[in-house]
């Protein structure tokens, strides 16, 4: 196994590959580019198999009957900033859009995959690089990857690498997003009594939704908030007509005890027969794996700080088809998704190194 990297340039390998991935643009629906680049990347790495689907790669080392863990990354972005500048190192900072969300930690990913000796570890290890999970629970690339690739499904533990500041985030709130459609009958704005404004008609609810406080649930001892939101809201042909129809999105975010059935019901009771319900996107939450004993190593080794995720993650479909996942990835978590998106180098090479000391022999 190679000696531990002097930490200066540790963090200047993992700030310029950072920087790499980030100037290769890979918007959800573009990832062809960086897809190749990370096949060609890994390729050159002497014992690993790499299997491609699409745009995503599951990579596994030797596979000799040690415990198998698995890190897991995505390589879109959501679409840049108005004025977002081109990809830079600024500091102690990797300035590029997705640096924190996710490309510090997939950095991370092939920094481990290049330096460690894969039959000298107690574990052993895959690495999964999937597109398109920034967009619809069903576009994901992770989805078909799972299906074609079967020796994922063997994995004991995963590791998503999406911006926690590297603390141990379990479990992920489920998400679901409902249209809700109130009918009403057009009229002109200077007669509303010969209509039925559709607008005014959802009052009621938002009302309803207003006063609705977050609702917290235990699972394993973490505390998870259960909430609800109107994000979108749509209706009205003209400024002088009563609107016969008001479409509003709500979206609804529930802790891990409850099932996708379940948290339709949520919805379906609240609205309460007062407009109509489709559901237009449904993702699950993420079980809790505290009693996972190699997850409990991982703490034990590196005395991470361990939380619950209040966010959805691919940890929910890991756990879909049977794949203990948690989320532990060096970007900051407040950085994702924003205008001029910035990396710690320094939390890249303390993920780097948390990361080597769970996975090495030599204690």
């Amino acid at each position: 196994m190679l000696s531990p990297s002097p930490s200066d340039s540790l963090a200047d390998r993992l700030a310029n590959l950072t920087l790499d991935l980030c100037r290769i643009d890979s918007v959800t629906g573009d990832e062809e580019a960086i897809c190749v680049d990370l096949e060609s990347r890994l390729a050159s790495i002497g014992g690993l198999e790499v299997t491609r689907v699409g745009r995503s790669l599951a990579v596994r080392g030797p596979w000799i009957g040690r415990p198998k863990i698995a890190f897991v990354g995505h390589t879109d972005t959501v679409p840049p900033h108005p004025g977002d500048p081109v990809p830079s190192l600024l500091g102690g900072q990797v300035l590029g859009l997705g640096s924190s969300d996710m490309k510090g930690g997939v950095a991370v990913m092939l920094a481990l995959a290049e330096d460690l000796d894969l039959k000298a570890l107690d574990y052993d290890l895959a690495w999964v690089f999937y597109d398109a999970e920034e967009g619809p629970f069903d576009g994901s690339g992770l989805g078909p990857l799972l299906e074609a690739v079967d020796w994922l499904k063997d994995v004991d533990l995963a590791f998503c690498l999406e911006p926690s500041d590297n603390v141990v985030q379990v479990g992920c709130v489920g998400t679901l997003h409902a249209r809700v459609t109130f009918h009403g009958r057009s009229a002109h704005s200077a007669r509303p009594w010969q209509g039925d404004n559709a607008v005014h008609k959802a009052g009621s609810l938002l009302l309803d939704l207003s006063r609705l406080a977050p609702r917290e649930v235990d699972c394993g001892g973490h505390i998870f908030k259960e909430v609800m939101s109107i994000t979108l809201a749509e209706g009205g042909r003209a400024r002088n007509v009563v609107p016969e129809s008001f479409d509003l999105n709500l979206n609804y975010r529930f802790a891990p005890n409850r099932t996708l059935e379940e948290a339709c019901a949520q919805v379906e009771s609240l609205v309460a027969g007062r407009a109509e319900v489709v559901f237009v996107d449904q993702s699950p939450a993420g079980r809790v794996v505290t009693d996972n004993l190699h997850f409990q190593e991982f703490v034990a080794q590196t005395g991470v700080a361990v939380t619950s995720k209040q966010a959805w993650t691919d940890v929910a479909r890991l756990a879909q088809v049977g794949v203990d996942a948690v989320n532990f990835g060096p970007g900051n978590s407040a950085q994702a998704h924003q205008a001029g998106e910035t990396a710690d180098v320094g939390l890249l090479a303390e993920s780097y190194q948390l990361f080597r000391r769970f996975l090495s022999p030599e204690r």
